[in-house]
């Protein structure tokens, strides 16, 4: 038990020299908007227009995608730290005082930098998580916004001499 652990840690700190954009991934339930903060997001086609999702066995947001078919990946921008940590954290309400459009059946956050509706087509078995298959319904993006970061364990930006 211990050494897979030790495995499991090592894996993580070794992965997160990946640098990743941070995402959103919202949903909802009959009752409520449902989200959380990933990094685990990849296009997948473009024929058809398909990405992928990776989320956690044991999250909430995880049985909602899977019961609502639907859900949105709202890409951060270097200004929506604050979300990305709302997001991630253990409180009631993550939506409190978050500005949200759900003209496309889930909530969209109005302050982030790219967003891509999708119906699920599939979910796959991953480990301990759950890979869901999104063919894209919708997507918008912000030309000139520049990407939140996500490395070894920390939320950086882009430098402007990086000419992205």
């Amino acid at each position: 038990m211990t050494e897979t652990l030790d495995m499991s840690v090592a894996f993580r700190a070794t992965m997160g020299r990946l640098a990743t954009g941070v995402s959103v991934i919202t949903t909802r339930t009959a009752s409520a908007p449902v989200g959380m903060t990933a990094s685990a997001v990849s296009a997948l086609s473009l024929d058809p227009l398909q990405l992928l999702v990776c989320i956690g066995n044991h999250l909430f947001t995880r049985t909602a995608i899977a019961e609502h078919g639907r859900f949105a990946v709202n890409v951060l921008g270097e200004d929506c730290e604050h979300l990305a940590r709302t997001f991630s954290a253990p409180v009631p309400d993550r939506f409190a005082g978050v500005a949200v459009d759900e003209d496309h059946g889930v909530p969209v956050l109005r302050d982030a930098i790219a967003t891509v509706v999708c119906d699920v087509s599939q979910a796959l078995p991953g480990g301990d998580h759950t890979i869901f298959v999104g063919d894209v319904r919708h997507f918008e993006h912000r030309a000139q916004a520049r990407p939140l970061l996500y490395f070894a364990g920390g939320f950086g930006v882009l430098s402007p001499q990086s000419g992205l």
